[in-house]
């Protein structure tokens, strides 16, 4: 092989390497290096001076971003296993025998919330929680329950974010479990039809191990996202009422361009990620296991 084949593929791999540079590790790095300077924008005189670990101490005695914090950690547990379950009987549902037709256009129909953009999602979350013509309403008078301020009191606007982040993933989490019902060897399953009829002990002992890699991945990429879920509240609510929606991302931003403090807001960032990372090490250890057939 000559050297120029040799570096031929180190050329074709070049702009993939140098586009995850710009895009990921390059702001990793400039955000962890401002991180420990005090950098604010509307007191340019103070400088970029170097000061330790004094704003990760801001950022662990700031009542403020602890309750974020909290409300982000609540909204995980409301909604990520709604979507795990919702999903998970979705998918159960596309799975059996019969009805090739509709089980077609529910995989078809499953696309279409995936292919919403967070934004866009907030936009119909105000369209639809509208307390005058939106649809939520409209559907509670039907059996006689008056108009609810969705988005006006804190927990109905905590309660439709949620909603409509339930709305938008929920397929996501269908179309891997679905992926992974279909590993399942035919011969497994239809053995151990002759051996029971309970649905519960076939999910249980035969197709649970072939969905537990899929459902690590959708808890890690989840997490990730709620944690760093954005868009879709500040459209909805834009952390409102009062902070009722504030979630971390809101509260970084909020931080970072609004205060102008960019120092804090880098070191809030950073922690965020050490706690993305810790979480997704506690969910591989604990659900993810090798599938052995």
């Amino acid at each position: 092989m000559t050297q120029r084949a040799r570096r031929l593929p180190y050329f074709f791999l070049m702009p993939a390497v140098v586009a995850l540079f710009l895009v990921g590790i390059f702001p990793l790095l400039f955000a962890l290096q401002v991180s420990f300077r005090q950098y604010q924008l509307t007191k340019p005189y103070l400088g970029n001076s170097f000061v330790g670990f004094a704003n990760y101490a801001a950022v662990l005695q700031d009542p403020s971003f602890w309750g974020a914090l909290s409300r982000t950690l609540t909204f995980l547990v409301i909604a990520l296993p709604l979507e795990v379950l919702l999903g998970l009987g979705i998918a159960l549902l596309l799975d059996r025998q019969g009805m090739p037709l509709l089980r077609a256009l529910t995989r078809i129909s499953l696309v279409i919330p995936l292919a919403t953009t967070p934004a866009v999602a907030g936009l119909m979350g105000r369209l639809m929680f509208n307390r005058d013509f939106g649809v939520a309403n409209y559907s509670l008078s039907l059996v006689g329950i008056p108009a609810v301020e969705w988005l006006g009191q804190p927990n109905s606007a905590f309660i439709s974010v949620a909603l409509m982040d339930i709305w938008q993933w929920t397929p996501f989490v269908a179309l891997v479990f679905l992926a992974g019902l279909a590993t399942v060897p035919p011969e497994i399953e239809e053995a151990a039809k002759l051996e029971t009829t309970r649905w519960q002990t076939i999910l249980r002992y035969i197709q649970l191990p072939f969905l537990l890699p899929g459902l690590t991945a959708i808890l890690i990429l989840r997490t990730a996202d709620i944690i760093k879920l954005f868009d879709m509240v500040f459209v909805l609510t834009r952390g409102g009422p009062g902070s009722a929606t504030e979630l971390i991302s809101i509260y970084v931003q909020r931080i970072g361009f609004r205060v102008f403090d960019q120092g804090v807001a880098s070191a809030q960032a950073i922690l965020l990620l050490i706690l993305t990372i810790v979480l997704s090490r506690l969910y591989i250890r604990f659900f993810y296991r090798e599938v052995t057939t």
